[in-house]
């Protein structure tokens, strides 16, 4: 299976073979890493409602194994700034944006309709404008409307508006053309072409606790889950401030918990967390300045529950 985060630029029904994706939001590739997919092509994703697919997913998913092509809008702006780290970039406008010709990330934004109608586009990419214009007019008109479109906000710059900063005498001869359409399909065709990636060492420095949180945050599972990993990370965070320290008996007793698969480095890490959550909740009376008994924290979430 081959994951495409495919919106405004190409139709769905392009994608053929494909498991389609809306546009990619932070945390949506590493949620795509549990379907196990055997490429990743990131063509399209948000800006600005929400946050936008972050950097070290991208390159966690090429750790994995998984290549990453990306090109024509946001896949393109990745690909231009990590493809010297793994990360494949395709078509013209991840090579305008790699080699300095264009700089502005707002030249492949424009305003689309949501999910229920297809992410269907709505404005006109500046991309789309500066190709048209290089292929369709002299050059010296042909800088010119690229100057009067970039002056447009990219969530009015509709086709009308392009179509009446054409000089009149060549309107005839200018035709709109679709570049992010073109870069789509051709991301799509090299997502397919791939093969495995090789095995690559773990990076150095490992993650920082803001990755961390952020991967936990995105983590896919249910709520009570995602729940109890965050509160037994806390509590095993706080155990270690405290100075508290598991025996290898204890973590050993722990690791016969833990089912998953993985490096013994990741199981025995989580096995020393399970090891430290239990020491800091039979210390937390006095770990606590004034700290409650058994008693009291029963009742407490007795009178919680309506008891």
């Amino acid at each position: 299976m081959i994951v495409a985060f495919l919106g405004p630029s190409l139709p769905a029904g392009e994608a053929q073979g494909f498991r389609v994706l809306p546009p990619a939001r932070q945390g949506d590739v590493w949620r795509a890493l549990d379907l196990r997919p055997r490429a990743i092509a990131l063509i399209d994703g948000v800006f600005e409602s929400q946050p936008s697919v972050w950097h070290r997913e991208i390159l966690d998913a090429l750790d994995a194994g998984v290549p990453v092509f990306g090109g024509a809008s946001m896949g393109a702006l990745r690909a231009a700034e990590l493809h010297t780290l793994g990360m494949v970039g395709v078509g013209r406008i991840f090579r305008w944006y790699r080699d300095g010709g264009i700089i502005d990330d707002a030249e492949v934004a424009l305003l689309h309709a949501d999910a229920a109608h297809g992410h269907r586009p709505l404005t006109v990419p500046q991309v789309n404008v500066r190709w048209s214009a290089q292929q369709s007019l002299p050059p010296r008109e042909a800088r010119a409307l690229m100057q009067a479109s970039a002056r447009i906000f990219y969530q009015e710059r509709t086709v009308p508006r392009v179509l009446e900063l054409v000089p009149p005498r060549l309107r005839a001869r200018f035709r709109l053309l679709d570049l992010k359409a073109d870069d789509a399909r051709e991301v799509l065709k090299a997502a397919r072409a791939a093969g495995p990636l090789p095995a690559r060492p773990p990076r150095d420095p490992p993650p920082s606790s803001l990755v961390r949180r952020r991967r936990i945050g995105s983590a896919s599972g249910t709520a009570a889950q995602a729940d109890a990993g965050i509160r037994r990370a806390l509590l095993a965070g706080w155990a270690r401030e405290q100075g508290l320290r598991a025996t290898p008996e204890e973590v050993a007793a722990a690791l016969r918990e833990v089912r998953a698969a993985g490096p013994r480095d990741d199981r025995l890490r989580l096995a020393e967390d399970l090891a430290l959550e239990r020491l800091a909740m039979e210390h937390a009376p006095r770990l606590l300045n004034d700290g409650p008994s058994s008693l009291e924290t029963l009742a407490a979430e007795q009178r919680r529950r309506g008891r």
